[in-house]
């Protein structure tokens, strides 16, 4: 067997042993099973949020392991068809087979990739809020092109989003605006986001046309659900309602029932305008509170293990973490991880995921150091 195919099959090897290792695979064959004949339960779904919980955990554990399998037998089919296409002379079929192990050797990379998000909330939905930062209708405009990119990417996820609030900017784009994107791994993958964004190009809003940097930053925090509880005192919020106004068009509903809530002692506000009521509004808004109040413990446990030293400010406003450069050439830069590619528009229409892995991989070994 050719050098080549053996580096192709060691590196597949590799991926699914550190799957193996990160899914306990003796726990998690014993657990699957467990679920199994849970979900066989004639009473499971006498409880609906249980039922769903633990089918979303039967789903995902028997998918990881459903992988696994596929890694070994795909490979070891696919080698031995190389070896007898080999030996018979067909090079149609052994370039063919080996087309396939190379797709299947970045399923490997993939699945390994996904072992590192194993934090806490990592595996939640999330919320994405992006705010334009100083210079008017150009950070304005900049905002929403980060808006948009966010929105491709996760549809190329196959993710679910969904607007919650948008504010208008004042010639064009938007000052601020938040949407909820649903999906497994949401939040362990758009987490390496915060931060803030700068923007180099030509401007289409100067007549004289110069070149302008505009910022924009990006908030990131985990949708809470039922298993972690985090208590509020209503005392300590204030409650706005007002008129919603932006440029969604059918995402947001211009009526008064907009809910902004606010907590007191952190400062930290959330809104949402989406819905077609106040009532609704301000549910979803104490959810986002919830999940706010949620994200900023998380930053403060990570503070407390001094994990994330070195990147505790790239959350932090002005201290921007991704350069986007439009003009006089192209490239998109990561300034964590050095990560940079001359595809800028491919970058604008949702293809992070370089970025995204990079970023993850840091965090991960700053965590080990």
């Amino acid at each position: 067997m050719r050098a080549e195919i053996e580096a192709l099959a060691a590196d597949i090897r590799k991926s699914q042993a550190l799957l193996k290792r990160h899914l306990n695979w003796d726990e998690a064959l014993r657990r699957l099973d467990e679920l199994n004949a849970a979900s066989e339960d004639p009473n499971l779904w006498n409880d609906g949020d249980k039922a769903q919980k633990l089918m979303r955990e039967r789903t995902q554990l028997d998918s990881q392991i459903s992988t696994c399998r596929r890694l070994e037998t795909e490979m070891a089919d696919l080698i031995e068809l190389i070896e007898m296409a080999e030996a018979e002379g067909d090079a149609d079929v052994a370039a063919d087979a080996e087309a396939q192990l190379r797709a299947l050797k970045a399923l490997a990379a993939q699945m390994e990739l996904e072992t590192l998000l194993s934090g806490e909330a990592d595996s939640n939905d999330c919320y994405v809020e992006i705010n334009a930062g100083a210079g008017g209708t150009e950070s304005q405009d900049w905002a929403q092109m980060l808006l948009r990119m966010y929105m491709r990417w996760a549809e190329k996820k196959g993710f679910k989003v969904e607007y919650l609030e948008e504010s208008a900017g004042e010639a064009a784009g938007i000052k601020s605006g938040t949407i909820r994107v649903s999906g497994h791994n949401a939040y362990g993958w758009l987490k390496t986001e915060a931060g803030v964004h700068r923007l180099v190009r030509i401007s289409p809003y100067d007549s004289q046309a110069r070149r302008h940097t505009s910022f924009s930053s990006v908030w990131v925090y985990p949708e809470v659900d039922d298993t972690i509880d985090i208590q509020i005192n209503e005392g300590d919020c204030r409650i706005d309602t007002y008129r919603a106004s932006g440029a969604g068009g059918q995402h947001i509903n211009k009526t008064d029932s907009a809910v902004r809530i606010t907590h007191i002692p952190t400062g930290i506000a959330v809104a949402c305008q989406t819905e077609r009521s106040q009532h609704q509004n301000r549910a979803r808004a104490w959810d986002m509170l919830r999940s706010r109040m949620y994200e900023a413990e998380l930053q403060k446990r990570e503070a407390a293990a001094q994990a994330l030293e070195d990147t505790k400010t790239d959350i932090g406003w002005g201290h921007q973490i991704r350069s986007y450069v439009l003009q006089p050439y192209q490239m998109v830069k990561d300034l964590r991880t050095n990560v940079e590619t001359s595809d800028s528009q491919g970058v604008l229409d949702g293809d992070l995921d370089q970025f995204m892995a990079a970023s993850l991989a840091a965090r991960i070994k700053g965590h080990e150091e």
